[in-house]
């Protein structure tokens, strides 16, 4: 291991199981047997021999099971996936890691490791993670019995589950899903485009039609099916309302079976090890920043952290957004690709580069915090076929809390940088925990197997503060109205630290 030698990645694998228990037991997967899967494709990916052996460091991506404090493992607990993934592959690494929760943990895996190679403290490290969730699911309504318990003695870094991305007063108002914090962002950017429900619909379904095209011919895709625009805008019992304006088919799908590795080394460790020259993809600029509460930011319709990210890997790459050829940008929800389209001046409307490489997260398949691991792959194998492109991985944690944006070639950089410590704000909003009067900002109507259940609102007063509130029975029905409730005034009277609201 010598200091400032380049990182390169060099090898690329995917796993994928369509296993849901409707067959019996036979052919289960688990999160582990994804990941073994995924890796052993990305060491045969390499050309080289003896990779394995290789191996100094291995980190695995956190799992939804342990991504949550106290969850249950209904299928038996594997208390050291990073150990028992080693032993599986034939590899003695001498670092076991065990990341932190975040969708943006792969790109930032990616950061730090190339960094620590470059440092020369690590000379070769497989990244991997899998999610078994349609096997879970499957295998409960079935009543089959899987069993993914397991472990290893082999000593390993847990990271933990990391700081809460949920304030005591969001909690309060029943802001406690991903798909109810996404709506508020989706919301705001439907009104300062000054769109009706409906017209925002249609917008999401043109922006997520060619995301399923692109699902749809991916041989690793979870949910290998094209959509049209009006079926993707169209409530049905296909694509139910969950969270306003949100439908099902606007949502990331975890019910998968996926896994997804990739190998990073030094030039000079590839060299050895005989890896060919057109098999390696180098990371020329990572950028990656971290926001506070939703409720706390100033802006709702976009996201400083993925503005920081963005900016910092393009200037440390020296390139401009419109120097990148292929893109995989991170869709969890619309909302997170019309931010992030924004923070790279991208026009979707217009710019003719496709967006994803995978299909994205409602398509290809939502694999908790390890989805842009396949993004990576997919990266590595689009850039192989086309030598000299630029390629960026926007990755995404929380919701647009923390960011981490890749950006690489088969060209080897001039010179290899360091990524920087996350960007953090410095601006935040103070809160109202008073009854008031306020204009309404932005909303969602959460819905469940009856219907509409509760509205939410983020509101301004004149001082600029903000409130939260939920609706009353009286303002309800007006959220539920096709044109957007944003600008009009509210009254808010609070009890028990949770408000309540009316419309003036």
């Amino acid at each position: 291991m010598a200091k400032g030698d380049v990182p390169v990645l060099v090898g690329a694998g995917q796993s994928l199981s369509q296993w849901d228990g409707s067959t019996g037991p036979a052919g289960a997967p688990s999160p582990l047997s994804l990941m073994a899967d995924a890796s052993r494709a990305a060491l045969a990916d390499t050309g080289g021999q003896n990779v394995a052996a290789a191996i100094d460091t291995l980190a695995v991506v956190r799992i939804f099971e342990d991504s949550i404090r106290n969850a249950p493992h209904p299928h038996g607990h594997n208390t050291n996936l990073p150990g028992t993934l080693a032993r599986d592959i034939g590899a003695t690494p001498s670092q076991l890691i065990y990341e932190t929760v975040g969708g943006q943990s792969p790109q930032a895996l990616v950061n730090e490791l190339a960094a620590r190679i470059f440092a020369g403290d690590i000379d070769c490290a497989l990244i991997s993670g899998s999610e078994a969730n349609r096997a879970s699911k499957g295998a409960r309504r079935h009543g089959v019995e899987i069993d993914w318990a397991d472990s290893s003695d082999a000593p390993y870094e847990d990271r933990g589950t990391g700081p809460m991305m949920l304030s005591r007063e969001e909690i309060k108002h029943g802001l406690i899903a991903p798909a109810y914090f996404y709506a508020l962002f989706e919301n705001a950017f439907a009104a300062r485009e000054g769109r009706t429900r409906s017209q925002h619909r249609r917008a999401m379904a043109e922006l997520f039609q060619p995301f399923s095209a692109v699902a749809a011919r991916n041989l690793w895709s979870q949910f290998p099916v094209e959509h049209s625009v009006d079926f993707l805008a169209t409530p049905t019992r296909e694509n139910y309302e969950y969270a306003d304006p949100f439908l099902k088919w606007f949502i990331a799908q975890d019910a998968v079976n996926q896994g997804a590795a990739v190998l990073l080394m030094s030039e000079t460790r590839a060299n050895e090890l005989g890896i060919a020259q057109n098999k390696r993809v180098y990371l020329h600029g990572a950028g990656e920043g971290s926001d506070d509460f939703i409720s706390v930011r100033p802006r709702l319709d976009g996201s400083f952290a993925m503005d920081a990210a963005v900016s910092r890997a393009l200037a440390q790459a020296d390139k401009q957004a419109g120097d990148i050829r292929h893109l995989d940008l991170y869709s969890c929800f619309p909302c997170a690709v019309f931010s992030s389209t924004q923070s790279l001046g991208i026009d979707w409307k217009t710019d003719t580069r496709p967006l994803t490489l995978t299909g994205g997260l409602p398509f290809f398949g939502g694999p908790g915090n390890n989805y842009s691991l396949h993004g990576i792959a997919e990266m590595v194998a689009k850039l192989r076929g086309n030598p000299g492109d630029f390629g960026l991985v926007l990755a995404n944690g929380g919701w647009m809390t923390k960011e981490a944006v890749g950006i690489y070639s088969t060209t080897a950089p001039a010179k290899f940088s360091p990524v920087e410590a996350y960007a953090k704000p410095t601006e935040q909003v103070t809160l109202c925990p008073d009854s008031c009067e306020a204009v309404l900002e932005t909303f969602t109507v959460t819905h469940g197997k009856s219907g509409p259940e509760k509205g939410i609102i983020f509101a301004r007063l004149a001082d600029g503060r903000r409130a939260l509130a939920n609706a009353s029975a009286a303002a309800l029905p007006v959220l539920l109205e096709d044109a957007s409730p944003v600008g009009r005034r509210v009254a808010i009277t609070v009890a028990d630290e949770t408000g309540t609201f009316d419309f003036i």
